[in-house]
Order: C-alpha cells, then sequence, then structure tokens
C-alpha cells in the first residue's frame, strides 16, 4: 500500500547566514534573483491547495528561513490556513535569541536546529561562521518560552564530528531535547562524502554504552527518524539512516522550493513547475492536480539505493533540505 504523502517542506528562501560545507557551496552556486522566488502570498496559496489534497504538516525552511524579512509574519500566517494541523520551522539558530519570542507568539511549537558540534573552533570551521555561542543561547531560549519539541539535528561527519556523538547524546539526560543523528548524504562529490560518511549502525553501537535504548512510537506525520530513549533521561535520541537504511518506504513528504518547484524526492530528478502557472493564473484545481502528480510520482516505485544515490542536481541550499 503506497505511504501517505502529507507533510510539506516549504523552502522560502536559498539565502543563508551560515556557508555549511555539504549543504552551501563557496563556489559554483548562484543566488535566485528575487523576483524568481515566490513571494508569501504565492506560498500561501499554495499551501491551501496542498492541504485540500491531504497535506496536514508545512515545515518552513530555506536556505536559513529567517535571514527573510517577512519569516515571522509568514508563519503567523501559515497557522490560518484551512487544513494545515502543524507548522514547524527548520533553522541554524543563529537568529533564535532575536525572533525566539516572536515565533512563538506566532504559534509555532515545533522547531528543528541543525547544529554539527559542540566545539566553537570546530563548529566555525563546518558551518563558516563563528556563530556557536548564538545557536546555543537560541536552544536555552527556545526551551525557556516553551518550545516543544525542539529537536537537534546532527549530521555525523567521520574524522569530522564522529568523536562528539556521546557528548551529544547526552544533552538529551537533563534537557527535552531530541537529539536527531544524521547520515551523510551524497550533496557533495562522491570522494568527499565516502570519506565522511559514518553508517547509522556504527553510530547506534557507539551509543550503547549510554544504556538500552527504548523505542518511542512516531506520529502519523512524523518524519523518518527512529526514535528512542535512554532510561532516566528526560529527552530522547532519533536516528535517520537515509543512505545505508533508506527511507524510501515510508517517506511521506513533498519538498517545494523557494523557486517554486515541487520535488517529490531529494535524490530524484523530477521536479514540478508550480511557479509557472500560478503566475499565469491556474485555478486551485489545476495546482492541485500537480500535487497530485507529484504524489503520484512519490508512490511510483522508483527509489534510490544503497551508496549509489545521485547527486540531488543542486546545492542543498537551493532545495529546502
Amino acid at each position: 500500500m503506497p505511504n501517505e504523502i502529507n507533510y510539506l517542506r516549504i523552502s522560502i528562501t536559498d539565502r543563508c547566514n551560515l556557508r555549511c560545507f555539504y549543504c552551501t557551496p563557496w563556489g559554483g552556486w548562484k543566488k535566485l534573483p528575487a523576483p524568481e522566488i515566490l513571494r508569501y502570498e504565492e506560498l500561501l496559496r499554495l499551501a491551501g491547495v496542498a492541504a485540500r489534497v491531504g497535506l496536514r504538516k508545512i515545515r518552513v525552511t530555506g536556505g536559513e528561513p529567517l535571514v527573510r524579512r517577512g519569516a515571522v509574519e509568514f508563519i503567523r500566517n501559515l497557522h490560518q490556513v484551512p487544513g494545515i494541523a502543524e507548522v514547524c520551522l527548520t533553522t541554524n539558530g543563529v537568529l533564535l535569541p532575536e525572533l525566539g519570542p516572536e515565533l512563538y507568539a506566532t504559534g509555532l511549537r515545533h522547531l528543528n536546529l541543525s547544529l554539527d558540534s559542540l566545539r566553537r573552533e570546530r563548529y566555525h570551521r563546518l558551518t563558516g561562521g563563528d556563530r556557536l555561542s548564538q545557536v546555543l543561547a537560541g536552544i536555552e531560549a527556545a526551551l525557556a518560552l516553551g518550545f516543544h519539541p525542539v529537536k537537534l539535528n546532527c549530521v555525523v561527519l567521520k574524522d569530522l564530528n564522529d568523536d562528539e556523538l556521546c557528548e551529544f547524546a547526552l544533552l538529551t539526560r537533563d534537557l527535552p531535547l531530541q537529539v536527531r543523528f544524521i547520515e551523510f548524504m551524497p550533496t557533495v562529490d562522491q570522494p568527499r562524502w565516502q570519506r565522511h560518511f559514518l553508517p547509522m549502525a556504527e553510530v547506534r553501537r557507539r551509543l550503547q554504552a549510554l544504556g538500552p535504548m527504548e523505542p518511542v512510537a512516531r506520529a502519523a506525520t512524523a518524519g523518518p527518524a527512529r526514535i528512542f530513549r535512554l532510561p532516566g533521561f528526560q529527552g530522547e535520541l532519533g536516528f535517520i539512516s537515509s543512505v545505508s537504511d533508506h527511507h524510501c518506504p515510508t517517506c511521506n513528504r513533498l519538498r517545494l522550493t523557494a523557486a517554486g518547484y515541487l520535488r517529490p524526492c531529494l535524490f530524484a530528478a523530477a521536479e514540478l513547475d508550480l511557479k509557472g502557472p500560478l503566475r499565469q493564473g491556474a485555478d486551485d484545481a489545476a495546482l492541485g492536480r500537480l500535487f497530485r502528480e507529484a504524489i503520484s510520482l512519490k508512490n511510483s516505485g522508483a527509489k534510490p539505493g544503497g551508496r549509489d544515490f545521485p547527486l540531488p542536481g543542486r546545492p542543498m541550499v537551493s532545495i529546502g533540505g
């Protein structure tokens, strides 16, 4: 039976205030001209169409979504779209100390923060920015404000940050965080990816010393993480094995890029142009058919396999992750 597709990731910008090496390349990346990026009113209309074809969860992504002017008001308006049951935000956390209270006031509660190192110099090397103190302050502020869940996404990079696995996991002992370890996907050239790829089975093996992990039930609109809790810990651990044990059969998401292309799969070439029809006057029924076509492609059975993933065709910052 095809998996229910109920989750839409909406990228609102391809700009970012960091330069993580697996996401935002320093060279060979051209930012979209402003007129090519979907306007907020266009995004809200597409969110409404998505809701009418059964997508109930929306995650706002970028680039870094909070660098786009008006992002907070857009998130507030998303909460008013009929049929959308859950609005989430993925951010690098740099602007959270400043914008956290405004975001909380919109009704937003679900935050994902990208954080690949807890060490200042290493964080600087991996992201191109000396912003770790701001991110940590943002996490503290988010917990104090009452955001829940607060998830930390750590891309595991062999020989770059894999010596911090236990440090990350131990954050969940005293804090109500969900720390999620994510396999490094082939978003860069193959030699560099293979050099730094570490399978999730090895990550879990290294964390066994912390104690037995108890599985946690998944919500209907949950993403691909397998969630566990260590006895006596406040928080949870998540494991996303996108490559070694890919989750295609249970993937429930579509991606809308800031340029207005709907992608059924991150690592498949198919993209459906929504911006063209939208700006040429297509009605909601026609746009809904495009969403249904994307869902049909999603369930077509064409899946990436093992370590032979193709590159996604665009830098991750241009797709929205």
